[in-house]
């Protein structure tokens, strides 16, 4: 019997390596919790002779990065899309790339290494997600969730008019709030390993092994997990944004174990069992049945006050950050939303205060509401794109 020699990971050339990485990381981009050892597992399944098998190769692949249900159901069509160019629109044009040629597959990257040198040489400076190069004057266009999610990176929520384009705006708003997750999880795991050795749940681990103790497992002190409380104004001034920051809220309560949620508007609306379904359709629909009056008026000093009063000692603890999603805009006193701040300011770790009007050229928080709130405020930054709910993840990493 005649077996194939297991090719290394120089065999296999730079080009696909490069490859696999970029598919790493449009998994982590998608929600999926993609770390360093899936990844060398996969290097590995990518030098094995299943990658000249791409239907084997797309089932181990499979097994290896889908740790839930949703993980599979969205797993063959990404790896369609990314190493077949099935399902591939160009509805999005970029300069500069063609789509008469679709993007090499395995197989193909496999031959070329062999081959030709050049090919393989050309494939290390391109970047991974993109399509070779054709001759010819008309550009077209990279994978189309890429270049949307580039697009509207940085486009403000209130001028986003096309239906397509703000349904995508909603469904990436979720995704960033799901790898915001799986990645601030890594660093607190990273956090928690102490100097100590825990022998009892060593030796706990190792009874899987045959008593031999792979694997060593580590102790500190202990620190209780960040938590989020998320207060989201849903006021008629913030209709251009509310959606959007809907879709976001919905994301981190499906993907942190320790989050709640409150609306206000006129008054403050619990809405965490909502928002906790995993259907973010349903959820929306169940969230709107609770919160009536969505685009009234604003009332943020008795929201506040309702909060503190009635939910703050049941969720809010020494690692808690709450989080208001508001422009400001306060229909009472500044001096009762200044006392409600500053209760609020004693019981929890930090207080985020989300602005999107702060995207606005020439804005000032000149209004009373935001003068008497900011004196009690952590962090006050602007959530009018998707590039600023991001730039919250190292802030929330340092907590």
């Amino acid at each position: 019997m005649v077996t194939e020699p297991i090719a290394t990971r120089d065999d296999i050339g730079a080009a696909l390596r490069l490859r696999l990485t970029g598919f790493v990381q449009s998994l982590r981009d998608s929600g999926f919790k993609v770390g360093l050892a899936e990844t060398n597992d996969a290097l590995a399944l990518v030098c094995s002779p299943l990658s000249k098998r791409p239907h084997s190769l797309k089932s181990a692949l499979r097994a290896l990065f889908c740790g839930r249900l949703s993980d599979w159901k969205k797993f063959d069509e990404l790896f369609d899309a990314y190493w077949l160019g099935k399902g591939v629109k160009t509805g999005i044009k970029v300069s500069g790339t063609s789509s008469k040629k679709s993007m090499k597959t395995i197989r193909e990257l496999m031959d070329a290494q062999g081959s030709r040198q050049d090919t393989i040489a050309g494939d290390v400076e391109r970047q991974p997600g993109e399509e070779d190069e054709a001759t010819g004057d008309k550009p077209s266009g990279r994978r189309e969730g890429a270049s949307i999610a580039e697009n509207l990176g940085s486009v403000d929520f209130r001028n986003l008019h096309d239906p397509e384009a703000l349904a995508k705006a909603h469904e990436l708003a979720e995704q960033l709030a799901r790898t915001m997750r799986v990645r601030l999880t890594r660093r607190d795991r990273q956090k928690r390993k102490g100097p100590r050795l825990d022998l009892r749940r060593t030796i706990r681990h190792s009874i899987a092994h045959g008593g031999t103790p792979i694997e060593l497992i580590r102790k500190g002190p202990r620190e209780r997990q960040l938590r989020l409380v998320i207060l989201l104004d849903a006021s008629g001034s913030m209709n251009n944004y509310t959606a959007v920051f809907t879709r976001f809220v919905h994301g981190i309560l499906d993907n942190f174990r320790e989050a709640e949620a409150f609306l206000f508007h006129t008054r403050l609306v619990h809405v965490s069992s909502a928002l906790s379904e995993r259907d973010a359709a349903r959820a929306l629909d169940r969230m709107g049945l609770m919160a009536q009056g969505i685009g009234g008026g604003t009332k943020i000093a008795e929201a506040l006050a309702d909060f503190n009063r009635w939910h703050a000692s049941r969720v809010i603890h020494s690692r808690t950050c709450v989080m208001i999603l508001s422009d400001g805009y306060d229909t009472g006193r500044p001096k009762e939303l200044a006392d409600e701040m500053a209760r609020l300011r004693r019981r929890c770790k930090r207080i985020v205060w989300l602005n999107p009007l702060i995207g606005w050229e020439g804005y000032e928080p000149t209004t009373g509401g935001m003068q008497a709130a900011l004196p009690h405020v952590d962090l006050f930054a602007p959530a009018h794109n998707l590039d600023s709910l991001a730039a919250l993840e190292p802030y929330l990493a340092r907590l």
